[in-house]
């Protein structure tokens, strides 16, 4: 059972991986509008306005580089991570000030205690649930004592689905998340105080989104 877990967990990972490889450019215009809404106001400002100017943050997940990662490299030393190169390729266009790493989320390439603060936007939920605990313990790793921490994680309800033309790009992506109560209990399992949440009432609300202090 463990080897079919780990094996599915990997067929889920490259379909991932290659559908990001594949739609960078696409991808990367999608997010120029569609911003995610906790980024802008309400807990995700009040987040950033608590970072001290010239905080170590990484983006784990930065995609393209658009709207986070440019976002936080106005005021920080920012690092990002994603799993696809040709997103890391267009992330050094849009931000070529901030380091940009190829890594997984479960197994972060970084030092313990390396950041003062970590985001991450619509990235776990690509992850197979089963390893949304290890991922958390990663965050909580390699942040300080009293980092920060503003993650997005559940919708309304649990899902794992698969969408075999995302975007209209006939790419493949995957999905797997928990629905809120159950994300919110991972972020807290991994030693982290909820200091702040958005949590969605209609499906339309999109993702939850977690503020916590390692």
């Amino acid at each position: 059972m463990l080897l079919a877990a780990a094996t599915a967990g990997m067929e889920q990972r490259d379909v991932v991986r290659g559908g990001y490889e594949e739609i960078a450019t696409a991808y990367d215009e999608y997010r120029e509008t569609e911003t995610p809404p906790a980024l802008d106001d309400g807990i995700g400002a009040d987040c950033f306005a608590s970072l001290a100017d010239g905080s170590r943050v990484l983006d784990a997940g930065c995609g393209a580089g658009r709207p986070v990662l440019e976002r936080l490299d106005r005021a920080h030393e920012s690092v990002g991570l994603d799993i696809a190169t040709s997103q890391l390729e267009l992330a050094r266009e849009h931000v070529p000030a901030a380091d940009l790493v190829r890594g997984d989320l479960a197994r972060l390439p970084f030092a313990d205690d390396a950041f003062d603060a970590l985001c991450s936007f619509y990235a776990i939920i690509h992850v197979p649930k089963e390893e949304h605990e290890r991922v958390l313990s990663e965050f909580h790793r390699v942040l300080r004592p009293g980092g920060d921490l503003l993650v997005s994680m559940g919708a309304i309800e649990g899902w794992e689905g698969r969408n075999d033309d995302w975007l209209d790009t006939g790419t493949a992506m995957e999905w797997s998340y928990f629905g809120p109560a159950k994300s919110r209990e991972i972020v807290e399992t991994a030693g982290f105080e909820i200091v702040d949440e958005r949590l969605p009432e209609v499906e339309s609300d999109g993702f939850s989104v977690f503020w916590g202090r390692a």
